[in-house]
């Protein structure tokens, strides 16, 4: 097997040292999308019969996403280290799946955000008017005290499980709540894939040093 010389030893280093920080953000990425599919108040404010779903599909993306950087972060060490074409051609198309789903988290979560929020308002909104509903009941009591807040409109605050004023209206929190959520996942996607174009630069070039070192010799 040829050994790469000169700058492109340089890249090839530079390629291990970022598939174990690549590792090391899939950890996060996988760490930050239990949290979010975990975190007791989301779950709270999500379960219950005709509970809108919509957010966990940009958490699972990004769990997936997250799962997969980490397999493929240690496969990119190994194919720098053995300066292995095929290993590092089949990183650089991981990378690229990899990149696409976390843009698609990313764009999903902006994209979604309103209608993620409202379906969530609507939710809570069918569950305060039917008092009459035991299971209703709990929900709207769930939002209460996970969001510290009553009612979304005059007529839901004056309800009668709104009998003490409440520190906010529920719609307002509940975007609040989601907006912030939403962001993360945003944030982090976009983040993640702008890092990956780095290793695909990198595992292009050290592939191509690899091949033209071959043919020379």
């Amino acid at each position: 097997m040829s050994k790469v010389q000169g700058g492109m030893k340089c890249v090839k280093y530079l390629l291990f040292v970022f598939n174990f920080i690549f590792w090391l953000s899939g950890l996060l990425v996988l760490a930050v999308g239990l949290w979010l599919r975990f975190d007791p108040e989301t779950v709270e404010l999500l379960t219950g019969d005709g509970a809108p779903d919509t957010f966990f599909i940009a958490v699972y993306i990004l769990l997936g996403a997250g799962g997969l950087m980490m397999i493929v972060g240690f496969f990119g060490c190994f194919g720098a280290v053995r300066e292995s074409q095929c290993l590092l051609a089949s990183f650089f198309a991981c990378l690229l799946i990899i990149f696409g789903a976390e843009i698609a988290a990313g764009v999903f979560g902006f994209l979604n955000k309103e209608q993620i929020v409202e379906e969530v308002q609507k939710f809570y909104s069918s569950s305060i008017a039917d008092v009459s509903n035991t299971n209703a009941t709990a929900i709207a009591l769930i939002y209460h005290k996970t969001l510290n807040c009553c009612g979304g409109s005059s007529s839901e605050t004056s309800n009668i499980l709104c009998a003490e004023a409440p520190a906010q209206d529920c719609l307002t929190a509940i975007t609040d709540f989601f907006n912030e959520k939403l962001h993360i996942i945003g944030y982090i996607g976009i983040g993640v894939a702008g890092v990956m174009i780095i290793g695909m630069i990198f595992s292009m070039v050290l592939c191509c040093a690899i091949r033209n070192n071959r043919e020379v010799i």
